[in-house]
């Protein structure tokens, strides 16, 4: 059984994700604060950074007035951190200069150098130069003042501020490249989803819009030929409208950035093209006079909404593509609903004008290569092109995904 960090567990993480939440000079002013109370601790006097080891010198005001330099400034470290470092180093200096005992308050240089290397944006290298420059300085006064310390050893403590500016360069360029990753991540989304919108358009538009010009057409033969029969024509014209404006009227809702994703709002708004309504497809397609069978075999399921909205696209899209290549041939639309996989078949007999099936593009394509696209992202396949004996045919197979109850 594997233990949890402390700070993961729910009792712990709601506290520490509202602490978080606040605001960056709130968080490092009590840092700052918790540091000068502690620098006063007397059992941590001799816990802090110390490179002079001059005689010390007995603590007065102005050793007091150094403590705070070299704490209290750390409220700033995220919000200014040149001036941060610029102030806790210079105390930090000074205090040394002066032989005041090491308190805890000295560990504040590395909690500046710490966050100049994590936060500084502008001028990192004119500040590392600055700083070593400084830290030189302070290495020939402390020689001249009688330190004890030789070279070696102004090298190694040298080593250790540097470290601490490393740590926080590094965190700094792995917080810059993750901020990358998830811009990246979210420019990829929306492409992604701009793309999957322009699809459904064009299934909607494409569709519908055959459909009207197909009855549309018959109307205006009927004019001549069976003047009493016009009304029906007219009248799968407006349903057939109807039904685009419907799912056109969501696809724009989407576009208003509704923030909810596309196919569950049509699952809860009763609107959803899904498996149920292929049989308005069919309707819709007879209406515009082409012959249609339509056929299932097995038990239909529920299943998930992207399941149900591709075998849809699927037949929506065979439909048109017949409307448009081969009208008034006879079709037949088969639907096969099986445990594991829904299988599709729409064949038109020939000979027709067989719709071209272009490779998907980077943006998945339309029409049928989108769908083909769009099937094989539910680990399907989609297969259309001319049949031997003549016409065209369409077939998807896509793995079942029924829902729960």
């Amino acid at each position: 059984m594997s233990r949890q960090a402390p700070w993961s567990l729910p009792p712990l993480r709601a506290p520490l994700d509202r602490w978080q939440e606040r605001d960056a000079f709130l968080r490092d002013g009590v840092l700052a604060l918790a540091l000068t109370l502690l620098a006063f601790v007397p059992t941590l006097s001799h816990i802090g950074a110390q490179i002079g080891d001059l005689p010390e010198r007995p603590a007065n005001e102005l050793g007091v007035g150094l403590v705070l330099a070299q704490t209290l400034p750390l409220a700033l470290r995220r919000r200014w951190p040149a001036a941060c470092l610029a102030g806790v180093a210079g105390a930090f200096a000074v205090h040394q200069a002066l032989g005041f005992a090491t308190t805890f308050a000295s560990v504040g240089l590395y909690l500046a150098l710490y966050s100049a290397g994590a936060h500084q944006v502008r001028f990192r290298h004119g500040l590392a130069v600055v700083a070593s420059v400084g830290y030189a300085v302070l290495a020939v006064v402390l020689d001249r003042l009688g330190s004890p310390q030789s070279m070696p050893d102004y090298l190694a403590f040298s080593l250790v501020l540097a470290a601490v500016w490393l740590v926080g360069s590094t965190v700094r360029t792995r917080r810059r490249e993750e901020a990358g990753r998830r811009r990246l991540a979210a420019e990829t989304a929306t492409a992604a989803e701009r793309a999957r919108i322009a699809r459904e358009l064009h299934d909607v538009v494409t569709h519908h819009v055959t459909a009207m010009v197909v009855q549309a057409d018959a109307a205006q033969f009927l004019l001549t030929s069976a003047p009493e029969r016009v009304g029906e024509g007219l009248t799968a014209v407006s349903d057939t409208g109807r039904r685009a404006l419907t799912e056109l009227r969501y696809l724009l809702g989407v576009l208003e950035a509704t923030g909810e994703s596309a196919s569950a709002d049509l699952a809860r708004a009763g609107r959803a093209p899904a498996l149920g309504r292929v049989g308005d497809l069919v309707e819709q397609a007879r209406g515009s006079g082409q012959p249609v069978e339509f056929g299932e075999q097995g038990e239909r399921r529920p299943q998930s909404v992207d399941v149900e909205l591709a075998a849809y696209r699927v037949v929506q899209e065979a439909l048109t593509n017949a409307m448009k290549y081969a009208t008034g041939k006879p079709t037949r639309v088969l639907l096969r609903h099986g445990d594991q996989h829904i299988g599709i078949e729409v064949t038109t007999d020939g000979p027709v004008a067989a719709p071209v099936t272009r490779k998907p593009g980077p943006a998945g394509g339309r029409g049928l290569a989108g769908l083909r696209a769009r099937v094989r992202m539910l680990d399907g396949e989609l297969e259309a092109g001319p049949r031997p004996e003549g016409g065209f045919e369409v077939r998807a197979t896509i793995p079942s995904k029924p829902l729960q109850e």
